[in-house]
């Protein structure tokens, strides 16, 4: 089913694809691996696999049962360019992207080489916005040019967990970037510096940039809740969105 979201830069999460499997340094303390574990245990219908991999043909129609225009993010608990999902099925979730086009949907991804195939010879829908993970230089900054290559009317970047100084960016092509820090046990601590870096190449550029959270560790290097750590960069919010 749909949910209402608390992810701050959506409003709703679609899932039609559940599970993943871990690909880079981003992946190590995955919300949505840990999320998708209690749910099992909870024995919460559609997680008798845990974190597998699981299509839900059940959920595709409900887009199209909210008549109400809001933001979906695709696929919170997985990635819908993983390559156990079959291609007829990433055509299937296009399909109701396409007839469902009073919404707009963000789809995020690690995989862009089957994203890119994928839209290759297809046409995507207009509202359909498409985004790479950026988590490092090796990993993620290379992911940045592969998206560009795509045919969308907005691509975006998910700077999160941000793990180190990417340096400079080349953002061209790119129409919205989101940054934000690690939440959990284990997480991570993200330099103000590097936020700052990449917030400096928004405003140069001139692209909407979002700064998400902080994380578990905040800016002065104290762990602590999420939400004692707040949401402000350099003691303001950037909740920039994309026209």
């Amino acid at each position: 089913m749909t949910t209402q979201s608390k992810i701050e830069w959506t409003e709703h999460t679609w899932n039609p694809v559940t599970g993943c499997s871990k690909l880079s340094p981003g992946c190590a303390f995955c919300y949505a691996e840990a999320f998708a574990a209690r749910l099992q245990a909870m024995g919460v219908p559609g997680y008798e696999k845990g974190f597998g991999v699981t299509i839900h043909p059940r959920r595709l129609d409900e887009p199209l049962r909210r008549s109400k225009p809001t933001i979906y993010f695709v696929n919170s608990m997985s990635d819908l360019f993983h390559e156990e999902v079959p291609g007829d099925f990433v055509d299937r979730v296009f399909d109701v992207i396409g007839r469902a086009s009073h919404h707009r949907f963000q789809i995020l991804t690690k995989r862009p080489d089957r994203l890119a195939g994928f839209a290759a010879v297809r046409e995507l829908p207009r509202n359909a916005w498409l985004g790479v993970s950026v988590e490092n230089r090796r990993h993620g900054v290379p992911r940045i040019s592969t998206l560009r290559a795509v045919q969308a009317r907005v691509r975006f970047l998910s700077v999160e967990p941000l793990l180190e100084d990417l340096g400079r960016l080349d953002l061209n092509g790119i129409h919205w970037v989101i940054v934000g820090g690690e939440s959990g046990p284990k997480a991570r601590r993200m330099e103000p510096r590097w936020a700052r870096n990449v917030r400096d190449q928004c405003i140069e550029t001139n692209i909407p940039f979002f700064f998400k959270q902080w994380g578990t560790v905040g800016a002065d290097g104290v762990r602590r809740s999420k939400t004692g750590n707040g949401q402000e960069l350099d003691g303001r919010t950037w909740q920039q969105m994309p026209s």
